[in-house]
């Protein structure tokens, strides 16, 4: 069970599949890490434990930060054309595209997730590397204008310096692959931290990538430090984002951990992007088909297990028609294939760790101690991280402030549309909203008044509406904007060039 300088690994041996062993790469070699966490991995369908988390030292963290430095002021990467770093991470997408399959197993093993649903998302994975690559290929780089005496102007976007990405458990690859091919189109020697909970397909991803970059002869020399991946909880990640080296960094995950990465940022002023969850309200309208609804509902409830920034929080619904939505609801529900997430007949796996079980169960008990009613009627295994997806009735609005992170969502019945927005306004995050309604023109009327940076209309699936919008995140959802171009500038600085053709007024 150790990791070669050439990337190769002996695996883990579980009941249902062979897991590669978390490895580091550091400065262009391949190892074990050298450190263990206080956190027992496990496998989330059986509950058995399988090895303590492995964490990169902290001698090792500072020479991934002096690679990356070199890397930055000398390395091939950054000075090459963006056209030559577009056909690398064509090259990269391309490796890609085979180990999708490969890539969905591990993701469902770790997270619980189905496999059916980690396979969809999945392709977020080479389609992230094409995508950038493509934009790169768009100008995203470089504007042009014309000056006050008609002169060109330029607007160079340039690497700010190394680049942290910090991936959260719940889709970490896709999420992983984003963020990496994001910043390496920007140029910038580019850090990779995954999930210490899930550290299996982010870590087979990253060892392709590094395939890639070192098959164009920037895995060596000043060149070693373009892409590293590191492992470790907090501790790592703490240390990174403190260095004044790192000159961007990128976080999806808690809140309490985007406060502690924007604070340390703030200090260097590092460049921050943060997406923090949302306790994210669907809307039905009082001429929704309650049919409709309760299938929206489920989707948003149990998708990725619940376990997603942008799942179902709150259930804002007519007063008229609520206990009909609930019990349409709970019919579905009732109907769930439950099990393996490995199998691709299941719908609904078990959350990830027996530690986030034990937090939603919580969230739970502190929703019934303020008056919350819980429905179910889905079957789970006594093995495993199961939960049964809940619905929580009579929770008043100031109690269900913030997000679960799990198959758990508040019911809140309205009477009018003034009382159904304020309720969906009715928190402090505003990542998604979704609002349901017969009347199209109506309910989009409705969406625009919703405090979220995304709002979708009659859907409910966990793509984002376009490819090439903004994914904004208000209040305390995040901050900065996600985005095909947007990430990308997240990890850049403008620079203006021109003549400007005119002296100070002053002048002779």
């Amino acid at each position: 069970m150790t990791t070669t300088q050439d990337g190769t690994q002996d695996g883990i041996d579980t009941p249902r599949l062979e897991l590669p062993l978390p490895a580091q790469l550091v400065a262009g070699v391949w190892s074990a890490p050298a450190e263990q966490l206080d956190l027992i991995l496990e496998d989330a369908f059986l509950g058995t434990q399988l090895g303590a988390a492995a964490a990169t030292s902290a001698a090792d963290v500072e020479r991934v930060a002096a690679a990356a430095q070199v890397a930055y002021e000398s390395g091939a990467w950054v000075r090459m054309s963006p056209a030559a770093r577009a056909d690398v991470l064509d090259q990269v997408a391309d490796a890609l595209e085979g180990e999708v399959p490969r890539l969905a197993a591990l993701e469902a093993f770790a997270t619980g997730v189905p496999v059916t649903q980690t396979s969809i998302v999945g392709m977020i994975v080479p389609g992230a590397f094409r995508l950038v690559a493509q934009t790169l290929r768009d100008g995203v780089l470089l504007e042009h204008h014309q000056g006050m005496s008609g002169n060109g102007v330029e607007v160079h976007r340039l690497p700010l310096g190394p680049a942290l990405c910090l991936v959260p458990w719940n889709a970490p690859a896709p999420m992983a692959a984003h963020k990496i091919a994001s910043s390496l189109a920007a140029g910038c020697p580019t850090i990779l931290k995954p999930s210490e909970y899930a550290p299996y397909a982010t870590t087979e991803l990253a060892r392709i990538v590094a395939g890639v970059l070192a098959e164009a002869g920037l895995g060596s020399g000043v060149d070693a430090g373009t892409f590293q991946l590191v492992q470790g909880g907090p501790g790592v990640g703490g240390s990174l984002v403190s260095d004044p080296r790192v000159r961007a960094v990128s976080f999806t995950g808690g809140l309490p951990g985007g406060r502690a990465i924007a604070a340390a940022c703030a200090a260097d002023f590092t460049a921050t992007q943060l997406e923090l969850g949302g306790n994210n309200p669907l809307v039905v309208l009082p001429d929704a088909d309650p049919a409709d609804a309760a299938r929206a509902a489920v989707d948003l409830l149990t998708t990725l297990n619940g376990q997603w920034c942008r799942a179902l929080g709150r259930l804002v619904v007519p007063a008229e028609i609520a206990d009909e939505i609930v019990s349409l609801a709970l019919d579905r529900l009732a109907d769930l294939r439950v099990g393996d997430p490995l199998d691709p007949a299941t719908e609904l796996g078990p959350l990830v760790h027996s530690v986030h079980l034990g937090r939603v169960h919580a969230e739970l008990e502190a929703k019934v101690a303020v008056g919350g009613v819980t429905c179910t009627s889905t079957s789970v295994p006594e093995q495993g991280h199961f939960l049964a997806p809940t619905l929580l009735t009579g929770v008043p609005a100031a109690e269900a402030q913030h997000e679960i992170f799990g198959p758990v969502a508040t019911v809140h019945a309205y009477n009018t549309l003034d009382e159904a927005l304020e309720l969906a306004n009715g928190t402090p995050y505003g990542l998604e909203g979704y609002v349901l309604g017969a009347d199209t023109d109506q309910a989009m009327a409705f969406a625009r008044q919703v405090r979220a940076g995304e709002v979708k209309v009659n859907g409910s699936t966990i793509m984002s509406l376009h490819l090439m919008t903004p994914r904004p995140a208000w209040g305390l959802s995040g901050l900065g904007e996600e985005g095909t171009v947007e990430t990308i500038r997240i990890f850049t600085g403008a620079r203006v060039v021109g003549v400007e053709g005119g002296f100070a007024l002053h002048g002779r």
